[in-house]
């Protein structure tokens, strides 16, 4: 669980360079069963870790399907522009994963958000917190030796 976000961000950059060596890229539709596969099993994860009930399934599903397509979206138009720069994807992906997050807050009860949030929300809460005070630290930096 704890390298979660982690395994979706490989899946959704087409997997990892030793599987695309063997096995060359994949075709969209093997991305696309992938990734409705990895949706299916954290959805179940949730249910069975927070006690869903049958609607907030429905909306963890629909949340991780749009949001997971939009990140997709943004990151091979990236891809695309053949960008270069990791912390570019890193910061479209931190901004989808904090959409997901305030996306569950408001569906999950009281007792439900606590447990997502002890068990991984706040972690990945403040992994991202601090790749964007690295990130301004380092903006700061270059606007400095600019003047």
């Amino acid at each position: 669980m704890k390298y979660l976000w982690t395994i979706a961000a490989a899946l959704l950059l087409g997997g990892t360079a030793l599987m695309a060596q063997n096995q060359g890229p994949q075709t969209p539709e093997q991305k696309e069963k992938q990734l409705l596969e990895f949706i299916d099993k954290e959805v179940k994860r949730l249910s069975d870790q927070l006690g869903l009930e049958y609607w907030q399934e429905f909306y963890v599903d629909s949340t991780l399907t749009h949001d997971y397509h939009a990140l997709q979206e943004e990151l091979d138009e990236l891809q695309k522009a053949k960008v270069g720069n990791v912390d570019l994807y890193q910061s479209i992906q931190d901004k989808w994963m904090q959409q997901i997050d305030d996306s569950y807050k408001r569906f999950f009860n009281e007792d439900q958000w606590k447990k997502y949030w002890k068990a991984t929300g706040q972690r990945n809460q403040k992994a991202r917190d601090k790749r964007k005070a690295k990130a301004e630290k380092a903006s700061a930096e270059l606007k400095n030796e600019g003047k």
